[in-house]
């Protein structure tokens, strides 16, 4: 069987699903269905809104099915009616082995970082959070563990300085869209061997993000504080008090410099003691242990995001 001729079911919700489907659609992959997320209300008026592999599905007169639960028995007879010869999975939920076990050449499985590494929901964020200089992108067979399975490619991609968890997500989007081409390619050619995950060293984890996970702790070095900024860019983004106010922050950047501010050791919490000063016109920034965080695009609770010099125009410090 060439790669022209194999059934392929997709599984896929947001814009990152995308790209893989439309580099198969573009290379010309029988897409024979796509799974995806049940529409949900969003936006102020809270309409329906359609996933984005629903829409280019739908574009491309590809047949949708969304299913409330995966586990349901007419979705699993349905998507057994589509005789897949094989599934892709790209940033979609967590599978029953009653579908990821269907089609005879198994469910492949687009992970956005080098496995075994950052394991779990939020690879992009972490590997940035943790300053790391690089990540990648992995295809593997889905097994029973949560991304453990046998790889089948990887590709590295460097991580800038400048790069937030927003322009490492495209980058990885494309890596892996092309990746995902050449795995089924591959695998139809009898060019690829899957080969077991080699744990390496420590193991980095890449847990799910949840609100309470997102205050920024000004105690940390002014790099890691950064670091955690750009992790956590454009979303769900990094926030802090300010005057008893919430503020998300977008962008920023540091310096290291001696500023007697505060010891280097303090106890206590982590929020508490938070410092910074500000000009009224151009900077915003807060004390690290070790220097400054500078604010340079922020987002106050009921406001639009804006540039630091739009935001000081309107900000009084009650303690000038």
């Amino acid at each position: 069987m060439n790669f022209e001729q194999l059934r392929i079911v997709f599984l896929g919700t947001p814009d990152f699903a995308v790209a893989s489907l439309d580099a198969l659609v573009q290379a010309g992959a029988n897409v024979v269905a796509v799974v995806t997320a049940p529409d949900k209300p969003a936006g102020r008026g809270m309409q329906l809104q359609q996933p984005a592999v629903k829409v280019y599905a739908t574009a491309h007169e590809i047949p949708v099915l969304q299913p409330e639960k995966l586990k349901d028995a007419g979705f699993i007879e349905t998507l057994r009616s589509y005789n897949a010869d094989i599934q892709v999975v790209v940033a979609f939920r967590m599978l029953p082995e009653a579908v990821w076990n269907m089609p005879p050449m198994g469910t492949i499985n687009v992970h956005a970082s080098l496995l075994p590494q950052y394991r779990g929901a939020a690879p992009i964020n972490w590997a940035i959070m943790n300053g790391e200089q690089e990540s990648g992108v992995t295809t593997f067979k889905l097994q029973h563990a949560i991304d453990t399975g046998n790889v089948l490619l990887q590709k590295k991609v460097a991580i800038a300085d400048e790069d937030t968890a927003g322009t490492l997500h495209d980058k990885l989007m494309t890596a892996g869209a092309q990746l995902l081409v050449d795995t089924i390619k591959g695998i139809t050619n009898g060019t690829l061997q899957e080969q077991p995950q080699r744990d390496s060293g420590e193991l980095k984890h890449a847990p799910k993000i949840f609100k309470e996970d997102t205050r920024i702790n000004w105690k940390q070095s002014a790099r890691d504080v950064q670091n955690f900024i750009r992790g956590l860019s454009p979303y769900p983004a990094a926030f802090t008090m300010l005057e008893g106010k919430m503020i998300k922050v977008y962008h920023s950047h540091f310096v290291i410099e001696a500023h007697g501010r505060y010891s280097n050791v303090i106890f206590g919490s982590p929020y508490k003691d938070v410092v910074y000063e500000t000009d009224h016109s151009s900077y915003l920034r807060f004390a690290t242990p070790d220097g400054w965080v500078y604010i340079d695009e922020l987002q106050q609770e009921g406001k639009k995001r804006m540039g630091i010099g739009d935001f000081l125009r309107g900000f009084r410090n009650p303690n000038p």
